[in-house]
Order: structure tokens, then sequence, then C-alpha cells
């Protein structure tokens, strides 16, 4: 059975989300942060980064949601519900930008969004940085999702378990004003039978 290594109030919600889109079993081992809002030494057990989202599956710690996602739809996705076939080159390639989209080039300038939030005075040269680039990468976003329901179009696919999990970050931080169909995407998303059972199992 996988076991899910799930840190509340992060990124790993998005991972059991997918768990249960996929309707497998799995062994759910909950942690909560610590006062400083780090994740606890005992998640060194699981992985060496003491990070989540982590799974254990067939004797092998896996970790890296981009990596976690394409693990579960090659092992448990075998009908490809939630991926495109590889035959179909050109949606296959803007599937897989777009499930690494999250991690390789959106997430850093959010980070370091958050990470201002917290300063007082701002450092002008990174602040005017992580303002350009959260402006480029809500732009860009916005543009590819358009009127789409999901990110390839009016189908759910893997790929937007990380997307929704960066139009969230931009959400909770108020940077959707200017993108109204980021802030939809990631209602429509939650709203999902699949997620909210993950937000009910894990208390968010």
């Amino acid at each position: 059975m996988i076991v899910m290594h799930h840190l509340r109030v992060g990124r790993a919600i998005f991972t059991t989300w997918l768990l249960e889109e996929l309707g497998v079993d799995y062994d759910l081992k909950l942690y909560d942060r610590t006062e400083q809002g780090r994740a606890p030494a005992e998640l060194k057990a699981a992985h060496p980064l003491g990070k989540s989202p982590v799974i254990e599956d067939a004797g092998v710690t896996l970790a890296e949601s981009g990596a976690i996602t394409t693990y579960l739809l090659e092992s448990y996705d075998p009908e490809g519900k939630l991926s495109p076939a590889a035959s179909d080159t050109a949606v296959r390639m803007k599937y897989l930008q777009w499930l690494h989209y999250s991690e390789a080039s959106a997430f850093a300038p959010l980070l370091l969004n958050m990470l201002l939030m917290r300063e007082d005075p701002k450092p002008p040269v990174i602040s005017a940085f992580t303002g350009a680039e959260v402006k480029l990468h809500l732009d860009y976003f916005s543009a590819a999702l358009g009127d789409q329901e999901y990110i390839l179009g009016d189908t759910f696919s893997g790929a937007d378990i990380g997307c929704a999990f960066i139009a969230n970050m931009a959400n909770k931080f108020g940077l959707t004003g200017g993108h109204p169909n980021l802030a939809s995407y990631i209602e429509r998303c939650m709203a999902r039978p699949a997620f909210q059972r993950a937000l009910e199992k894990t208390g968010g």
C-alpha cells in the first residue's frame, strides 16, 4: 500500500488530492508544522530533506511533486484518464510542460513574494525583481488558461494538480485580482469531490 507523508498547510494537500482522484488505497501519515512554520524533525525519517509530499510504494521512497505525480499516473492510471497518450505528441508536450511548471518556474517568484511580505522595509532590488516575475508568470498562466475549464482544455489532468497549487498560492496572497480566471480556476478545482475528500481527511 502507498504511504503518503502529508505535512499540514502546504502543497502536500495536492498530492493527497491526486490519490483521491485515482481512488487508490493509501496510508495517510499526518504531520504538523513547528511554531516556526517548519516541517517537524520526524519527516526526516521518511526522507533526508524532511520535506513533504513524500510517498513510499513498492519499497521505494519518492519526493518531488512532479515526480510523484508522474509515478502515480504511470502506476495507477493505466487507462490514462489523467494524462494524454504519448502518441498524441502535441498534447503530451503541453501536458509535460504544465506538469512541471509549478515547481520549475512558477514557485520561486511566489516564494520570494511570501518572504517579502514578512520584511519591512522591503529590499528594493529583490522587491522589484519579484513583482515583475510574479506579474510575468500570472499573465502567462492566465493567458494559457483563458476561458478553459482546466489547463489542457475541458478535461482535468495530472497537470492541474501543480497548476492548482500555484493558482491557490497566488490567490491566498491576493495576487489574482487582475486575473479572475485564475481565481475561478482554483475554486473549480477545489470544488472537485476528490479535493474535498482530501481536505476532510487531512484537516487542511
